[in-house]
């Protein structure tokens, strides 16, 4: 497990036991290397991540997708894959953010806290906010646990452990030219 994960003060009955890295490769999610990701702030206004004292790590926001949202099915389906590319993109983030300096990694995620998904559309009628966000909430519990993760079996049961659920917020009315911009916060030892 990672490296300050060991000492962490998750109850023996929550913890995972497994290593993130084996779903991450078994999903086909890519981290990139260290020279396409550790970049210098030089002339940047805002940087991907932030990791606080307290042990949150704060995710800027991504945006992805080509299309504004809208409730139509096909539309949703864009915005749900667009949404697990930048579930991933995050998750790469966070990778080179927390092993950079050797000092951590994936596995040192003790739980998901809270994401915001601020999804694309003018329609004031669309109602399809939560639902496009779910294509990222789905890939954090892909990876960490959760019910409608990968690894959670039909009734929602994930026997792995649920650090991947979290507190959410999803809403539609933005403008722009991609479809949604969502947000996380993770929590990891605050050593």
């Amino acid at each position: 497990m990672g490296k300050h994960y060991d000492d962490s003060v998750i109850p023996a009955e929550l913890r995972r036991d497994y290593d993130v890295y084996d779903r991450i490769k078994e999903l086909g999610i890519d981290l990139g290397t260290r020279e396409e990701n550790v970049i210098t702030l030089k002339g940047r206004n805002i940087c991907g991540a932030i990791v606080h004292e307290s042990g949150l790590v704060y995710l800027s926001g991504v945006g992805m997708g080509e299309m504004q949202m809208s409730d139509v099915p096909e539309t949703v389906a864009h915005g749900q894959a667009a949404a697990a590319e930048c579930a991933q993109y995050h998750l790469r983030t966070l990778h080179w953010t927390l092993s950079c300096g050797e000092e951590g990694d994936l596995n040192d995620v003790l739980y998901t806290v809270k994401a915001l998904g601020m999804v694309v559309s003018t329609d004031v009628k669309f109602n399809s906010g939560p639902a496009v966000t779910n294509g990222y909430s789905k890939v954090w519990q892909d990876v960490y646990g959760g019910a409608i993760g990968h690894y959670a079996s039909d009734g929602g049961e994930d026997e792995s452990g649920y650090a991947g659920v979290h507190a959410r917020t999803a809403i539609g009315g933005f403008t722009g030219r991609f479809s949604l911009e969502p947000e996380m916060i993770v929590a990891i030892p605050p050593s």
